[in-house]
């Protein structure tokens, strides 16, 4: 990843920790990678960062693509679907 992504990457980090996410983290998952229907105890951000990711929730989907943003609260049942080309992602935890 050259400066430019790196230095991105760390902005994004540093706005997720200012509105209180405690950890933060890259994650990458292969080609139409699923993950059926789950929650997750705290509440989560993912920005996309390269590909794209599909999520369910609420009897609703959304298609969500670089640069863009979905937030799960914590304890919503919730399913994710990724792009052909598989999805990089920054997770924030809170």
């Amino acid at each position: 990843m050259g400066t430019g992504a790196s230095s991105e990457l760390e902005a994004l980090e540093q706005a997720l920790h200012q509105e209180g996410f405690v950890r933060t983290y890259v994650w990458r998952d292969g080609p139409a990678a699923f993950y059926p229907e789950h929650t997750h105890d705290r509440e989560t951000a993912h920005i996309i960062l390269e590909g794209e990711m599909t999520l369910g929730q609420h009897g609703g989907q959304r298609t969500y693509r670089a640069g863009e943003r979905c937030d799960v609260p914590a304890g919503a049942v919730h399913w994710a679907r990724m792009g052909a080309a598989g999805c990089r992602y920054l997770i924030g935890e809170r």
